[in-house]
């Protein structure tokens, strides 16, 4: 292969993987709302872009999709209550040819966990969200997006 298609090669790559790091169909917003002196519930809402779909945290045996998934910090004023609900219109998805599921998002999910203070007092709940978006043609692989919410 001569040098000037190395070269080409290269910057293609190099573009392609620019464009790739740079689609983001996935926006999110961390909020926390108050329910009672010690209780609260925190959201973690997904903005979904149009024709693309995030994945629930809970998928089929035959999945084809990394699911969502959350990890919380311990924080020692903070206990959560059970486990992280989902709100939003799920989709079942099945690909007839591939004989695979899904389950999935469009337009937009929130995540809900509720959590007590251990005692009245402010502090943050710190974590990370790992999640795949696909859309009809590609799926893009698995990001990860840091988040602290304050509790208030």
């Amino acid at each position: 292969m001569s040098i000037k298609r190395l070269l080409i090669l290269g910057l293609f790559i190099s573009t392609s993987g620019l464009i790739h790091a740079q689609l983001n169909p996935i926006s999110w917003s961390f909020t926390s709302k108050k329910l009672d002196d010690k209780t609260y519930e925190l959201h973690m809402k997904a903005f979904i872009q149009e024709g693309w779909h995030l994945f629930s945290q809970n998928q089929p045996e035959d999945a084809i999709a990394i699911p969502t998934g959350f990890v919380l910090n311990k924080n020692p004023l903070v206990s959560f209550d059970g486990k992280i609900k989902e709100v939003g219109i799920l989709e079942r998805f099945h690909d007839k040819k591939l004989d695979l599921s899904a389950n999935q998002y469009s337009n937009n999910v929130s995540f809900v966990q509720v959590v007590k203070l251990k005692t009245k007092v402010k502090t943050n709940v710190t974590g990370t969200v790992e999640y795949q978006t696909c859309n009809d043609e590609r799926c893009l692989p698995p990001r990860k997006v840091n988040f602290t919410i304050p509790i208030q």
